[in-house]
């Protein structure tokens, strides 16, 4: 089955007001997004781009270089579209360029049907790879207990054929050899090499499907007790294998990148520790054309998620050197301009919905919770709008389908929205949210024929109404700031009569990352039932910055 990234898409033309808006929200956009790090440079300086290389939740990161570009795929687990492919020029600023694929299944979990859900679930790490010409993209998944490969020659514009096989191989790297046998390295703590299928249709029988490290975390000696050793992923470079993988010490939770080295991908293999700093870890190496090496990890910070570095590396002895003196550093060797404070600018963005008539699409940025329900949502014109229907009654807004999403960002975020709730019915609830499990949001609730502007908080385990005011009018503009630095992690919701003058509502929520959800703070617009399907909501636009300064 083809599967085609393209149902989210960027829109191929817009109209001459449409295109003049989207260059004045751009221009904004870059003034806002852009580092306090463009302050002017003297005479003869050169501007280096800096760590977190994004700072947002891009998580499991596998990159490859094709020529003089690189690639990156990454963990969105229960969005859709998924499996996000990036692209860069410089291994620093990021674009969205399509996904591996449109819904990874349809079944109860991935479609918030029948009380199901895929949260934490859906699709985890994956392993891209490029080979004579094609591009690879591998994953395995709880929700469906396969491992799914998506292939395709252009990842920017698809289609994309996908097969999968059963069973589902935790954590794996996918490996083209230079023989032409092709194999998965995956596992916990005891890493496998399993051989595939030359068509990659499953696994291959008789074929290698041994162990080759038995025991990650030996490489602690006698502190053995943390993570098990996990995210592999293998590479031949110059004749022999390196394997990484992460795994703690049990005296401490820390993130730690270990390194094993073979002369033949059956091993043996011999390992070591290869950066333990700041629980900078899990990744891999990639190389520059100009012979430079990098090894691509991330780091877990708070609420926002999981965030990328990039770590310069040398060579010495046949081992690969991280970092400087055994430390990541905080500004890297890659002269680089429009980097920005947060580095997010290709995978977030604005959007006021103004589209030509016919052309439903989305900016890649938007990713829907688990799979939409399509007959429910829609892209109308004059002026443009997004406007969400409810097609069923739910109990809360984490069941609700038709939830359309964006990374937060740091260090500071903020999201607004002007929103149409005219056409609601009683027992709706629409609005703009910081999703998580942990979350709060702003909307309007209408109750017996009365709307009010209600903030809810869900930091306890029990969703609690923390403010109602009442709404007299048809259009109400909602925003949240987020607060990331320091891993303070704190969000405030507030609203306008005119967008104009903002009033806070409700409590600060605190956010926390939970592991239920796995998955860094986003923003969302949301529209559901509690008594009665067929009302609906119109977004007329969505807006971001750092907080204090929303476009």
């Amino acid at each position: 089955m083809d599967q085609n990234p393209d149902s989210l898409s960027r829109p191929s033309a817009v109209s001459t007001a449409c295109r003049m808006n989207r260059l004045i929200l751009f221009l904004l956009g870059a003034v806002v997004l852009a580092s306090a790090a463009s302050q002017p440079l003297a005479a003869g300086q050169t501007r280096l781009a800096h760590n977190p290389i994004i700072w947002a939740d891009v998580p499991d990161m596998s990159m490859i270089r094709v020529g003089d570009t690189y690639y990156m795929s990454s963990t969105t687990m229960h969005m859709g579209p998924g499996v996000p492919i990036m692209k860069s020029k410089d291994l620093v600023n990021w674009d969205l360029v399509g996904y591996a694929y449109d819904r990874l299944v349809d079944n109860d979990a991935m479609n918030l049907e029948n009380g199901q859900n895929a949260y934490g679930k859906g699709s985890w790490a994956s392993s891209l790879r490029f080979h004579n010409g094609v591009f690879y993209v591998s994953t395995f998944s709880a929700t469906t207990g396969r491992t799914h490969i998506y292939t395709t020659r252009d990842p920017e514009h698809g289609p994309w054929k996908a097969t999968s096989f059963a069973p589902s191989l935790g954590d794996h790297s996918l490996f083209f050899d230079d023989d032409g046998r092709v194999y998965m390295v995956h596992g916990s703590g005891r890493i496998m090499l399993t051989e595939l299928q030359p068509d990659l249709s499953g696994i291959k029988p008789g074929g290698v499907n041994n162990v080759i490290v038995e025991n990650v975390n030996a490489v602690f000696d006698a502190d053995q007790g943390g993570l098990k050793g996990e995210g592999s992923q293998l590479f031949k470079i110059k004749g022999r294998y390196y394997l990484f993988n992460i795994a703690s010490p049990g005296s401490r939770w820390a993130r730690t990148v270990i390194i094993h080295r073979a002369e033949a991908i059956t091993g043996p293999y011999e390992g070591r520790i290869a950066l333990d700093d700041r629980g900078i870890a899990q990744g891999g190496l990639v190389d520059t054309p100009e012979g430079k090496w990098y090894a691509y990890l991330f780091k877990d910070n708070g609420a926002v998620g999981r965030i990328p570095y990039l770590v310069p590396a040398t060579w010495k002895d046949g081992w690969p050197i991280l970092g400087e003196n055994g430390k990541v550093p905080m500004t890297l060797d890659i002269p680089v301009g429009g980097q920005g404070v947060s580095g997010v600018s290709g995978i977030v963005a604005s959007d006021e919905f103004e589209r030509e008539p016919g052309d439903p699409k989305l900016p890649l940025a938007w990713q829907w919770n688990h799979n939409p329900d399509n007959e429910h949502w829609s892209i109308l014109q004059k002026p443009g709008r997004l406007r969400i229907t409810t097609g069923r009654v739910d109990q809360d807004v984490l069941g609700a389908r038709n939830t359309l999403t964006q990374r937060t960002f740091g260090p500071t975020s903020s999201a607004t929205t002007r929103l149409n709730v005219d056409k609601m019915k009683n027992g709706d609830v629409a609005g703009l949210i910081a999703l998580q499990k942990k979350y709060g949001y702003v909307g309007v609730k209408m109750d017996h024929g009365q709307k009010s502007i209600v903030m809810v908080n869900a930091h306890s385990d029990s969703p609690k109404e923390i403010a109602a005011v009442p709404l007299m009018q048809k259009v109400v503009y909602f925003k949240i700031d987020c607060d990331f630095r320091n891993q303070t992690d704190k969000a405030n919701f507030y609203y306008s009569f005119d967008g104009k003058t903002w009033k806070q509502i409700g409590t600060t929520l605190q956010m926390v990352y939970t592991v239920p959800h796995f998955m860094g703070y986003r923003f969302g617009l949301f529209n559901y039932a509690t008594e009665k399907p067929g009302g609906y909501v119109d977004f007329d636009y969505y807006r971001i910055g750092q907080s204090g300064n929303s476009l």
